[in-house]
């Protein structure tokens, strides 16, 4: 499976690049003990920090709230994923557990602070384009709405959009009879290429710790 970058977006935002993971054979269920609380006490550890510094004082967050800015999406009505878990933290609305792949991604996004989508690959149809959405652009999105999608950076294949920074579609979700899945990585452009490249690697590896399988990753510019 291939994934480009429109160069509307290249020419938006300098440094912009994407994490891209392909698994194949893995096994989603249950989060193990271990990523639960792991998971529980990292978000009690940002709930604690909240009381000192305010969210948009976390580099990663606001590098994102940034790029919302330059596609022309106001970050205060349209808050990116990651932004959004940090909001949730700071009201103490803990996250749950939901899967062993969604689970470790919203780990992975919070120890980051960047938006990253995992989806299953076998709802998905040829080349994977990151784009801007259209006029008229929209899908059902994992918060129960229909979303416009336009001027939002997207992620699409040869039928339709289904996933952005902002929220997934429904459509390509991840359950536990995925065995095959992609991560979109939207990492922050002011991160150098090596560094990038090397917390790729760590994801891609504490993935398929937890569920089997293989993992080919690139980070695409």
């Amino acid at each position: 499976m291939e994934m480009t970058i429109a160069t509307e977006i290249e020419e938006l935002i300098p440094g912009f690049k994407i994490g891209f993971i392909q698994y194949n054979d893995i096994s989603v269920g249950e989060a193990p003990q271990m990523l639960k609380g792991r998971l529980q006490l990292f978000q009690e550890l940002i709930f604690f920090e909240l009381d000192e510094k305010k969210i948009t004082d976390f580099p990663g967050i606001q590098e994102w709230r940034q790029i919302f800015k330059k596609t022309g999406k106001d970050p205060n009505r349209y808050r990116h994923s990651a932004e959004a878990l940090y909001r949730r933290v700071q009201k103490q609305n803990y996250l749950t557990p939901i899967n062993s792949a969604i689970d470790l991604n919203n780990f992975f996004s919070l120890q980051y602070q960047i938006p990253i989508g995992v989806y299953d690959s076998d709802k998905l149809n040829g080349r994977i384009s990151i784009r801007l959405g259209q006029e008229g652009e929209e899908y059902l999105g994992l918060n129960g709405r229909m979303n416009s999608l336009h001027r939002l950076i997207i992620s699409a294949d040869n039928e339709s959009a289904f996933g952005s920074p902002f929220v997934d579609s429904e459509k390509t979700a991840v359950t536990e009879a995925t065995k095959k899945a992609i991560q979109i990585v939207y990492l922050q452009p002011s991160l150098e290429i090596d560094k990038a490249q090397k917390m790729i690697d760590s994801l891609a590896n504490m993935f398929i710790q937890i569920h089997g399988g293989t993992a080919n990753w690139k980070v695409t510019e």
